[in-house]
């Protein structure tokens, strides 16, 4: 590296390197720069090394740098940053390790040729260092993400296979990684390492932006220790390992959260295990799984096809059958009109299938079933029978009971508006079963106001059937606004704020986009009695809400408490059934024809929009691509 820039004090300065016009000598003065970078201790070595991981964020593809030994030279700095300690408190040098596995993971995140490098060029024992948190949990994100990615490829996933402690730390980490950043970092402001910060923030925000941005990353430390453990599940013999019940159970609680909630997280997991049948043993016997995955399966997520696929896999195999066979069937009913869901065609049909082979299978061996499960499936299979019969109809007879149906249901409103909520629902039952199977609109409007009964009367899981039964029929999928509403509120009344909090969400989205004068948004700002819930939810699924239950509030923070602290008094949210009843005992009245009908606030007046937009809504929590971050 003979050239250097005149205005360059640094003998063999990267940068000037860079600039060299003859490619020849670039190369050579690269490779050279390489070799001799983990050997020097000279100021500044963090500025190529920063630039050298804006490079590999730019051109994860471009091979130039990997075939002149970057890979080698980050594994040297990593090594030297855990063996020199005086080394790395001098000068930037702290910052290095973690632009080092930065780099690492850039650059094998989407060639398999790259990562074969990598791991002939030794980047794995130091990579397992950092994920061991002989630094911080800073590096162990970008640790994580670089062996995860190592992983994924056929040839290189046994080399970190062979590694056996990365299985145990990644399930260790995937479990703590939340609570080491709140105590770490995120409870107390005053004790924030300044590179962290500078990390964080790329020095340019204050304590709330570090805050924010921690939150992130901890989800996505969370997050890519789950997907590398992903990349284990595949194999049948680290099964065991993986389907440990103290693990499993926490598994369906592990979503990328709203700051990154593109992950699979969790429940991506979960799949991959009930996929093979070593692992659905396992996940069927631990308490509360199926329960969680039904209510993932319901709702209207990018995931819900994960879960469904997990409880048709359960509930096919006869060795699980039995044990899951009457809490899924409720929810897989429920799901029967879906038609496309994601790359799964005709879904529903599957559904339907399954559910009567497993009727049909019922005594023999251990699969037997409730009665009330059973029930449920006759009454599916029934409907499907009728819709056949339909077809064969004539279209006066079909017109005839779609009045017949209107007569009723304009009965069960009157019922609704004189407060009695029971013989409204009755009555709505009963136009359900005049209505024709494919008067698809009508038969929304009707399990959408049977869903506000249930509310009313205090029966959220009927409630939350009859709304997931109102979005599948409709079309588009889960984008009826009415029946997301409602389920939201009935998740609420049952505690799910994860599944409150998401309904609520594309209820709003729906009011944005909709033309209907009575649910759309007015200058883009969101109803109070939205933002209240959606509030209420954000803090009641907020990723570190355990954490600060378990280790007290936020410190030295300003008003941050007050966002994401301790909960406040109860007395400030409302439940859903007060919050649909009016001061003058008149409640949110139900759907007149096919149109969403108006909203009515606590003065049963349309409800006001105040000034908070649904920008102001997310409270900066936007969806970051986990490879496009710092």
């Amino acid at each position: 590296m003979d050239k250097v820039s005149p205005d360059c004090p640094y003998p063999g300065c990267f940068f000037c390197v860079m600039k060299e016009g003859n490619p020849s000598k670039r190369r050579a003065s690269i490779l050279k720069f390489f070799r001799e970078l983990p050997s020097q201790d000279d100021d500044g070595q963090v500025l190529p090394i920063s630039g050298l991981w804006n490079t590999a964020m730019a051109h994860p593809n471009d091979p130039e740098f990997i075939e002149l030994g970057i890979f080698e030279c980050m594994a040297a700095l990593i090594w030297k940053g855990l063996k020199n300690r005086r080394w790395l408190s001098h000068d930037q040098n702290i910052y290095i390790p973690y632009y080092a596995a930065h780099i690492i993971g850039s650059y094998t995140m989407n060639m398999e040729e790259f990562a074969e490098s990598a791991v002939h060029a030794g980047v794995i024992s130091p990579l397992v260092e950092l994920l061991r948190g002989r630094l911080t949990w800073v590096e162990q994100r970008v640790a994580v993400r670089a062996l995860g990615h190592l992983a994924t490829y056929t040839n290189t996933f046994p080399a970190v296979a062979s590694h056996g402690e990365i299985l145990e730390l990644s399930i260790q980490l995937a479990i703590s990684s939340l609570e080491i950043v709140y105590t770490h970092f995120y409870q107390y402001a005053d004790r924030r390492l300044r590179y962290h910060c500078d990390l964080l923030t790329r020095g340019m925000g204050g304590v709330e932006m570090e805050s924010r941005k921690a939150e992130e990353w901890a989800s996505q430390l969370q997050c890519w220790s789950l997907q590398l453990i992903n990349c284990f599940a595949f194999k049948p013999e680290f099964i065991p390992t993986i389907c440990k019940p103290e693990f499993l159970v926490k598994l369906p609680g592990m979503w990328g959260g709203l700051v990154n909630e593109n992950s699979p997280a969790g429940i991506g997991l979960l799949r991959t295990i009930c996929h093979h049948k070593l692992g659905r043993g396992p996940v069927a016997s631990c308490p509360g799984i199926i329960e969680a995955l039904c209510n993932i399966a319901r709702s209207s997520d990018d995931w819900q096809c994960m879960a469904i696929d997990c409880l048709l896999w359960l509930i096919q195999d006869p060795s699980t059958c039995h044990k899951v066979i009457d809490k899924a069937v409720p929810a897989l009913v429920d799901l029967a009109e879906i038609t496309n869901l994601g790359d799964h065609k005709r879904l529903g049909d599957t559904i339907v299938n399954v559910l009567k082979e497993c009727l049909q299978s019922q005594g023999t061996g251990r699969n037997t079933i409730s009665n009330h499960a059973k029930e449920l499936i006759e009454e599916l299979l029934n409907s499907k029978q009728r819709l056949k019969w339909e077809k064969k109809m004539p279209k006066e007879d079909l017109h005839i009971k779609q009045a017949a149906a209107l007569v009723v249901k304009l009965e069960g409103n009157s019922l609704f508006s004189s407060g009695n909520i029971a013989g409204a629902a009755s009555k709505y039952s009963e136009a359900l079963s005049l209505c024709p199977m494919r008067s698809k609109k009508e038969r929304v409007v009707l399990y959408s106001n049977r869903a506000q009964c249930y509310l009313l009367l205090q029966q959220p899981m009927a409630a939350i059937s009859d709304a997931t039964r109102a979005v599948c029929l409709h079309n588009p999928l889960n984008r009826h606004a009415k029946s997301l509403w409602r389920r939201a509120q009935a998740y609420d009344m049952l505690g799910l704020a994860k599944e409150s909090l998401l309904d609520a969400i594309l209820f709003i989205n729906e009011c944005s986009q909709t033309n209907d004068p009575d649910l759309s948004l007015r200058q883009n700002k969101v109803p109070d009695y939205a933002e209240r819930l959606v509030k209420k939810q954000m803090r009641a699924a907020w990723l570190f809400r355990e954490a600060a239950i378990k280790h007290g509030g936020v410190h030295g923070e300003g008003d941050a408490d007050d966002i994401y602290g301790q909960e406040s008094d109860g007395s400030e949210w409302e439940t859903a059934s007060e919050s649909d009843m009016g001061n003058d005992g008149r409640v949110e009245m139900v759907d007149d024809d096919d149109d969403d009908s108006e909203w009515n606030n606590e003065d049963g007046r349309k409800d006001k929009y105040d000034k908070t937009t649904i920008k102001d809504m997310k409270h900066g929590y936007d969806v970051h691509h986990a490879e496009d971050e710092s």
